[in-house]
């Protein structure tokens, strides 16, 4: 099997070659970022073809800007991530006799990437970022539902790099199957929890360690304290962006029950703002395939049928049943009920269903009634229930007074807990993510007291040692 192939050379010029240099790194950084640079036009074209529709600045911003900055902070500090971390040695005396310990980050080999198709260059090469910065090789096999990109990306990448540094395979998913079946040093998936289970299972096959990026029922949690204008516009921004095809994408709201009318006005004017039209709106991206539409609409049919308003924040002239494209309007859904799909499964799509509460606690418990997701977001100016929903609730990144905006800090890690993902990564957590973290402890020189106490036969010393461990 080719992939089989590649993995076995990738593997062989891994231990032939040696650690990676700190320069080597960069070089390989470097070339990734002047792949995005020079391939911009390119990527803007390909990602508008595989969508139908999206907009040449939605794909700059977030696939080609939102990597090279992410390589760029990796690039500019991996040599500080590399340096040898000393540690303590155990017990104390030891260090005093000239025993040392510490950690030393050691690339871990061949890193297999399989990214999705919602954000397909940046959630490749923003990866990348910290396996190549980590002195690794990488594997990569990207979505099918992205083919025109995917392709473009296995041009570009063969044309800097040789197959030894990093390969990528393309085609469906038999070929996701076998790829998430290979004995890989490290993992990385971007997807639905769904698949996610299938590629932790076959990863589990060669004990491949996994680093699982996921996603869920992300919440807003509107405090009363919220300014309403702003909050709404900053939710109907997340949820528009991509047509909410996003892991991050704000998937409902809770507002206070007397609250709920006036956030539905304010997003109807944050949406009309930015998008006075839907239909023929190059700013405006469609669902990225039928079945992804039909699965959208068809959350929007079920909730109606089961008796919540349905608002389309749309022109009202605009047929979006005659369309070019798989285009479908920001919708909110008011009263939702738990037996509907729209409050039961991850929507990515511009479906945002909107929920009332009378207490901060009461939405404190419906949030931690579900599966823990992997963003969530709180608006408000109320310091005590900010730390309250804080404190009071898990998930994999929190933003304060926004959304989706601390998957952008190359500072903070990025990641899932449970069902919405495992491990992190990002900056100096990236790069600790794809090293393994080797443990090295130098013994002292000279076979002094200390040392031989330790060996029978055994007396006084040893004995008066271990009352002191253990009594404390």
């Amino acid at each position: 099997m080719e992939m089989q192939a590649i993995l076995e050379r990738q593997k062989a010029a891994h231990l032939r070659d040696g650690e990676a240099s700190a320069e080597l790194r960069i070089e390989r950084i470097d070339r990734c970022i002047r792949l995005l640079r020079e391939n911009r036009r390119a990527i803007e074209d390909a990602l508008n073809t595989d969508f139908g529709a999206r907009s040449r600045e939605a794909t700059a911003f977030t696939d080609i800007a939102g990597s090279i900055g992410p390589l760029q902070h990796a690039r500019d500090n991996l040599r500080k991530w590399m340096r040898t971390e000393k540690r303590k040695p155990t017990p104390a005396i030891l260090g005093l006799f000239g025993a040392k310990a510490e950690v030393r980050y050691q690339p871990k080999g061949v890193v297999g990437v399989i990214s999705p198709w919602n954000f397909p260059v940046n959630l490749t090469f923003a990866p990348l970022a910290g396996i190549l910065a980590a002195g690794n090789r990488a594997m990569i096999k990207p979505s099918e539902y992205t083919p025109v990109t995917s392709e473009l990306m296995k041009t570009m990448l063969s044309g800097a790099f040789s197959e030894e540094e990093i390969a990528v395979v393309t085609g469906g998913p038999e070929i996701g199957e076998a790829f998430s079946h290979l004995a890989f040093d490290h993992l990385i998936f971007t997807g639905a929890t769904s698949v996610a289970r299938h590629v932790m299972r076959a990863a589990a096959e060669n004990l491949v360690p996994v680093t699982l990026e996921l996603g869920g029922k992300s919440p807003v949690i509107l405090g009363r304290s919220a300014d309403m204008s702003t909050a709404a516009a900053r939710v109907m921004n997340g949820k528009t962006l991509n047509a909410g095809q996003i892991c991050l994408a704000p998937d409902y709201v809770l507002a206070p029950q007397d609250q709920v009318e006036a956030f539905v006005a304010a997003a109807r004017v944050s949406v009309s703002t930015m998008f006075p039209t839907i239909k023929d709106n190059p700013d405006y991206t469609a669902v990225v395939a039928q079945r992804h539409f039909d699965r959208i609409t068809g959350y929007i049919d079920d909730a109606r049928a089961k008796g919540a308003r349905v608002i389309e924040l749309k022109p009202e002239s605009e047929d979006l049943s005659q369309q070019e494209h798989r285009k479908i309007a920001p919708t909110l859904i008011l009263d939702p009920t738990d037996d509907m799909k729209v409050m039961q499964e991850e929507i990515f799509g511009p479906v945002l269903p909107v929920k009332g509460y009378n207490t901060l606690d009461e939405a404190i418990a419906y949030v931690n009634g579900r599966d823990r997701p992997l963003g969530l977001y709180y608006f408000g100016a109320d310091a005590a229930e900010q730390e309250r929903v804080l404190t009071h609730t898990t998930a994999g990144g929190v933003t304060i007074n926004d959304v989706i905006m601390h998957v952008a800090q190359e500072e903070l890690p990025f990641g899932g807990v449970g069902p919405s993902g495992m491990g992190s990564y990002h900056g100096a957590d990236g790069f600790r993510e794809f090293s393994h973290r080797k443990a090295v402890f130098t013994q002292m020189k000279k076979d002094i007291g200390p040392l031989k106490m330790l060996r029978p036969p055994y007396g006084a010393g040893i004995r008066k040692f271990l009352d002191g461990q253990i009594k404390g």
